[in-house]
């Protein structure tokens, strides 16, 4: 349960850091590659959480000598205090927040469709609706579709249509709904984050300045009568979760001052892409190398002159503080004594992460003891040419009974 929520206020706390990046990057990028290269640096939000989630390279796992004997301190039968209640009531409380985004999201998506009415199919593939909720737009997730609304014949020129049509098929051919569907799914998980609206603005209008300079970039002559386009059509209707709308009145200042402003990007295409990827990249790898907070080494150590003489070269992981497991009371009254074996995962500042059984005698009775004891464990983490690195320890625990049972 604590692992969940740190993670998620992990993700959340480099998600506020990616976001504020980006906000102080767009300038540079807008003046380097325009809009799309400025769009296309949005792919360093999923990249960094998935990054989050990637495992940390393990040192060889090594046998830890010490054998402990669980019994030795116990005077008196010792009950497992009961988990306390906050960390699952911060998750409730979190997934009903994430129930009730996805609930509005969907809602807000059903509505808009039921809006456009009937559907009936046009001679160049797209659709026309009986009705106008903010229409033209691209609708659909697995088969998109260009939906214009009853008027769009009278409200348009053939002209303009046909750059209207190319701006929706521009979305559609660059996976813009899939993005929008995967916006909506982190606005579930993060609904609590205080800068994701703002983000999600923001990608919403990148998204479509980034698709208006796909559309107009290679007719620069058509780029006035686009924005007469965009003039006629105000869109004062809610948008739709995961719709591409051709008209957002928002940003429709905005949109005609990028289509005024147009001129040759200072960066070739494929220049623009490597530095999108590296800006991803490195993100990333910064997230990514902050699980373990490589470099920290341990505040107290058991053999300080032994750990400062091997902090030059390579040395395996040591136990700290190793307190001996709860005797189970079902164990002792049946008389039971056992081996648990643990593979114990030390990251690289020392604090346990994942413990498994490896191996238990009898199979099943020690186990959640041994798992719960050394969580609580503490290690000198392994070096590697001086560096803290994660690493892993086979951990052998026995449970025997002494000659003096608990007292009661």
């Amino acid at each position: 349960m604590a692992e969940t929520l740190n993670a998620l206020l992990q993700a959340s706390v480099w998600l506020a850091i990616t976001v504020v990046l980006l906000a102080a990057v767009r300038p540079l990028l807008l003046a380097l590659g325009g809009a799309a290269l400025v769009y296309r640096s949005w792919w360093c939000v999923p990249v960094l959480l998935v990054a989050l989630h990637l495992p940390l390279p393990m040192g060889p796992m090594v046998d830890a000598l010490p054998v402990l004997a669980a019994a030795v301190a116990w005077t008196a039968p010792v009950v497992v205090p009961a988990a306390p209640v906050w960390p699952w009531l911060l998750l409730l409380a979190w997934a009903l927040g994430a129930l009730g985004m996805g609930g509005a999201s969907w809602r807000a998506q059903r509505r808009f469709e039921r809006a456009m009415g009937t559907l009936r199919p046009r001679a160049d593939g797209t659709w026309q609706a009986s009705a106008d909720p903010g229409l033209p737009a691209l609708v659909g997730l697995w088969a998109p579709r260009i939906v214009v609304g009853p008027a769009f014949e009278a409200d348009f020129s053939p002209a303009e249509q046909h750059l209207i049509l190319q701006h929706e098929r521009s979305h559609r051919r660059h996976g813009d709904p899939w993005a929008n569907a995967v916006l909506a799914l982190l606005r579930c998980v993060f609904w609590f984050h205080p800068l994701l609206p703002w983000a999600a603005r923001r990608f919403l209008r990148d998204q479509e300045l980034a698709c208006d300079a796909r559309t107009v970039d290679p007719h620069p002559a058509l780029r006035r009568l686009y924005a007469n386009a965009l003039l006629k059509a105000q869109l004062v209707h809610p948008v739709a979760p995961m719709a591409c709308h051709w008209r957002s009145q928002p940003m429709l200042k905005e949109r005609i001052a990028m289509l005024k402003e147009h001129k040759r990007n200072a960066l070739p295409w494929m220049t623009g892409q490597v530095l999108v990827m590296g800006l991803c990249v490195g993100m990333g790898t910064v997230a990514w190398a902050s699980q373990g907070g490589a470099g920290a080494g341990p505040s107290t150590s058991a053999e300080p002159a032994a750990l400062a003489n091997a902090a030059a070269g390579d040395v395996d992981a040591e136990a700290l503080t190793t307190a001996p497991p709860t005797y189970p009371k079902a164990a002792f009254d049946q008389g039971l004594s056992g081996k648990v074996v643990l593979r114990v995962e030390v990251d690289a500042s020392g604090k346990v992460g994942n413990v498994r059984v490896l191996s238990s005698t009898p199979a099943g009775v020690f186990d959640a003891a041994s798992v719960a004891a050394a969580k609580e464990w503490t290690f000198a983490p392994a070096r590697r040419n001086g560096t803290a690195v994660a690493s892993a320890l086979k951990i052998p625990m026995t449970f025997e009974l002494n000659a003096s049972g608990p007292t009661q």
